[in-house]
């Protein structure tokens, strides 16, 4: 057996052993991964929790009802208001904590209420690259991170994911709305929807790895480096939509996409 199916085996005996589990469940690429393979193993015990939230576009929240449905898996809906949350609002440099901290409490509830073993989430071992704070969340609530557990990076969950006939396997990353704001920016609806419309625009026009970042009223938005030159040609489209939007100004960063951008600070970089 190959190394990389070997790690698929890890995963698979460690979400057994767990008995049932609720899966944090976003359908992006790595949660619905870790929910199709949970669902395999453990059957009925395996339920997905999805948190409704103004920090994930619509869209998201209904692939994952569709795939659910499909799939025959359970899916509990939670609720979630971030903005009420103490200090969420403030933006510091470590809200991902303070909002991991209240969602996985409010998860960890339902699975309780359900009779769930175990709550999981769909962290891999690519994340410890970045400035997680989140992840000290999740070790304080007790969340179980069995993809990073198992050694299993994006790539290779792509890999598995196709091989397993997913229809995420290529699916773009995503990250929640808060981290296209640089730290110190207060968070606000009105800001968090100025967003999601704003790269509903870009995407609109062929790409499909997106993000606006928001300096003040500065628009920033990144792509990888080689749909660059095709938006170009957009650009007075662009600058127009979503200046309507609020924005006073619109750049396109010559960097590129990169994970975890708002993360650079004089000690991070």
């Amino acid at each position: 057996m190959d190394e990389l199916h070997e790690k698929k085996n890890a995963l698979e005996r460690s979400l057994r052993e767990m008995g049932s589990a609720a899966v944090a469940f976003s359908a992006g690429v790595d949660s619905t991964f870790l929910l199709k393979v949970a669902h395999e193993v453990l059957g009925e015990r395996a339920v997905a929790v999805t948190v409704d939230s103004r920090l994930s576009p619509r869209e998201e929240m209904e692939e994952a009802r569709r795939f659910c449905e499909k799939e025959g898996v359970e899916l509990l809906v939670v609720p979630f208001e971030p903005l009420d949350i103490e200090g969420f609002r403030q933006n510091p440099a470590n809200r991902c904590y303070i909002c991991k901290r209240a969602i996985f409490t409010a998860i960890r509830a339902r699975a309780a209420e359900r009779g769930l073993a175990r709550v999981v989430e769909g962290s891999n071992t690519d994340d410890d690259s970045d400035y997680r704070p989140g992840m000290a969340a999740l070790a304080e609530k007790g969340i179980a991170s069995p993809l990073r557990e198992a050694g299993l990076g994006k790539a290779e969950i792509r890999l598995l994911s196709r091989e397993m006939g997913l229809a995420t396997w290529d699916k773009p990353s995503y990250a929640c709305l808060a981290t296209r704001f640089v730290h110190g920016e207060t968070v606000s609806a009105e800001k968090l929807a100025m967003v999601e419309r704003a790269e509903r625009e870009v995407r609109a026009l062929g790409p499909r790895q997106v993000r606006v970042r928001v300096h003040g009223k500065l628009a920033r938005i990144e792509l990888p480096p080689e749909e660059l030159p095709a938006l170009i040609r957009h650009a007075e489209y662009l600058d127009g939509a979503l200046r309507a939007l609020g924005f006073d100004y619109v750049t396109l960063d010559l960097g590129g996409y990169r994970m975890g951008s708002m993360n650079r600070t004089p000690d991070r970089t």
